[in-house]
């Protein structure tokens, strides 16, 4: 539906391949938030050879980008369907602090996060939170809090293998077929080389290389470069 509201949500999984959800693992943010931050790093190394006055640095490589978003909690009776409770808060927090900070079982490791919402689509763990409590009850209990939070991203190991080698013919690639796309230009994206199409046609049963159905998904298997 059109301009349907849709809440950021985080799943949390036991594994970095996520691939297991654990139980209760998801939780939807009451209020979107206003911004969100990404956080890149690039690694160099500035090892100066004897006898040289200076050297220019060495780019070694980008870091997985950190992430910084703020979570608001409120039962203050302002928001409606979150009315007031007896532990004001509380619940909320919990329930949030078991999906993003609650260590995975044995393996004492932050759960793997997947936060998603509208083009935003982060993996990654918490790094760092703090909750700062801006409202209470006469009693003391709490009934709205801002939590700010940092998470680290990361790639999973054979997704960062082929991300740094895509154009390989030692790995094995998918890939499905968009208006426009041609063999040879499919092969030259993927091998660097578009002198492959033949081979991936043979493959894939492709009578007419010309012919490509859009949609449909193609096999680009690991090949030995020609001369």
């Amino acid at each position: 539906m059109v301009g349907e509201l849709k809440k950021l949500k985080i799943v949390a999984f036991s594994d970095p391949g996520f691939n297991h959800l654990i139980a209760d693992g998801q939780f939807s943010t009451l209020m979107n938030p206003e911004k969100y931050t990404f956080h890149y790093k690039i690694e160099s190394d500035k090892t100066q050879a004897s006898g040289t006055s200076s050297v220019p640095p060495k780019f070694n490589k980008q870091l997985p980008e950190n992430l910084e978003l703020d979570f608001v909690f409120d039962r203050s009776g302002v928001i409606t369907g979150y009315e007031s409770s007896i532990d004001g808060i509380i619940g909320d927090i919990e329930k949030f602090k078991k999906v993003i900070l609650d260590y995975n079982g044995d393996k004492h490791k932050p759960n793997y996060l997947i936060i998603s919402w509208g083009t935003l689509l982060f993996k990654g763990s918490l790094t760092e939170m703090d909750i700062e409590f801006k409202l209470f009850k006469p009693d003391g209990t709490p009934i709205r809090a801002i939590a700010k939070a940092k998470f680290q991203g990361f790639v999973e190991d054979n997704l960062r293998a082929a991300k740094e080698n895509n154009k390989s013919p030692d790995l094995t690639h998918y890939r499905t077929v968009k208006e426009g796309d041609t063999l040879p230009l499919m092969s030259y994206n993927i091998y660097g080389d578009s002198k492959y199409y033949l081979e991936v046609a043979k493959v894939n049963n492709i009578i007419d290389f010309r012919k490509l159905k859009t949609g449909k998904k193609l096999f680009f298997p690991p090949l030995q470069k020609q001369s």
